[in-house]
């Protein structure tokens, strides 16, 4: 099995600490994982305006409403966790 990066552990120990489910937990990495494949870079390296670019293609590929509020209640959670001044829409 792969060693799970450093980021990856601190977002699963910041989660458990707020108490989030484990399928919100899975939800959530996945949600970031998505954001991360869709500009081909690591997520700590991308900022709030690539946050608001993602957001606009979801909606662009015509994602359920339920479905773009999970992804950006994860960006919300993993941006608060790296202690973002802005917070994605």
């Amino acid at each position: 099995m792969a060693e799970i990066s450093p980021l990856r552990r601190r977002m699963i120990e910041d989660m458990t600490v707020r108490n989030l489910s484990p399928a919100t937990q899975q939800s959530y990495l996945n949600a970031v994982s998505k954001f991360s494949r869709y500009f081909g870079r690591s997520p700590d390296r991308l900022g709030l305006e690539d946050v608001h670019a993602f957001q606009v293609h979801l909606v662009a590929t015509g994602i359920s409403w339920p479905a773009l509020n999970q992804i950006v209640c994860a960006l919300r959670f993993f941006c608060s966790a790296r202690a973002c001044t802005h917070k994605p829409r």
